[in-house]
Order: structure tokens, then C-alpha cells, then sequence
């Protein structure tokens, strides 16, 4: 971890962070493809709603999955890359049968709340080792996430 001393940081405390950045990062590439997938496969008469609300939901997990793994690197490990390493890694699941609207946010919603939970656990990690930014990272992304479940728990009318 040869950037540690160059950003401030301890090298043990980068591996940990790391490795819990690695854990995030299988779950939002899982959260991802299964965003596309509803994307795709959408039925109904919310599909006109639905379907581009999903391409910009999965549009925007795709920079984060690139920002994850960027911070990864940062701290000088390296980020999996393989879906069979993520599907490991995730608490999120593949999905099966995404076409009904309700499922699908409520999917959508379930994912929201694992990355939440993983980014939280970050925050503390990243504020005892003084690690900024990750920090801020984890923190910008929750601010975002959380805005997101209100508005698909308004469209479920709770």
C-alpha cells in the first residue's frame, strides 16, 4: 500500500478500508446489473415511467462502481473485477423475473438499503482512521441514496 504514507494514511488502515470498498463495490455492480435488467424487461403501463427512470438510476451506479474502484486504487489495493469474486462478495442478489413495477422498486429499494448499510459502516471505519476521502465519498453517495429511496417509496405510496 504504497500511497499510505503519501496521503496520510496508515497502511493497515488503508487495507481495511479497502477491503470493505471491494465489499461495496461487488454490491453495487450486482445492484447494477440488476437495475439493468429491470431496465430491460419492464412491463406494464408504468413502463414509460419506469424504464427511463432505471436507465438513470443505472447510469449513475456505473460511476460510482468507477469512483469505488478508483479509491481502491488510491489506497493502494486492487479492486475485483470478476462477477464471480462480486457474487461472493454481495448481499445484494441477482434478481430473477423483472417485469412487474412493484418488484422492481422494491428490488431497487432493498439495494438501496445494503449500499447504505455498507456505506455507514465506511463512515465509521474512514472517520476513526482519518480517512477523508472515503469519507466524503461515502457521505456524498448517502446524501444522494437517501433522496432516491424517498422518491421510490412515494411511487410504491408509502
Amino acid at each position: 500500500m504504497k500511497n499510505a504514507s503519501i496521503i496520510g494514511l496508515k497502511e493497515a488502515d488503508c487495507k481495511k478500508i479497502a477491503e470493505k470498498l471491494n465489499e461495496l463495490l461487488a454490491n453495487y455492480s450486482v445492484f447494477y446489473q440488476n437495475t439493468r435488467g429491470a431496465h430491460w424487461n419492464i412491463k406494464g403501463d408504468q413502463f414509460f415511467t419506469l424504464h427511463p427512470k432505471f436507465e438513470e438510476l443505472y447510469n449513475g451506479l456505473i460511476l460510482k462502481i468507477d469512483e469505488i474502484a478508483e479509491r481502491i486504487l488510491t489506497l493502494g489495493a486492487t479492486p475485483n473485477h470478476n462477477y464471480s469474486d462480486y457474487l461472493k462478495l454481495s448481499k445484494i442478489q441477482e434478481s430473477r423475473d423483472l417485469s412487474d413495477d412493484k418488484k422492481c422498486v422494491e428490488l431497487i429499494l432493498e439495494s438501496f438499503k445494503v449500499v447504505i448499510d455498507l456505506q455507514r459502516e465506511l463512515l465509521d471505519i474512514t472517520d476513526e482512521a482519518g480517512d477523508e476521502g472515503t469519507n466524503s465519498q461515502m457521505s456524498d453517495y448517502i446524501t444522494e441514496q437517501e433522496k432516491e429511496v424517498w422518491m421510490y417509496n412515494s411511487y410504491l405510496g408509502k
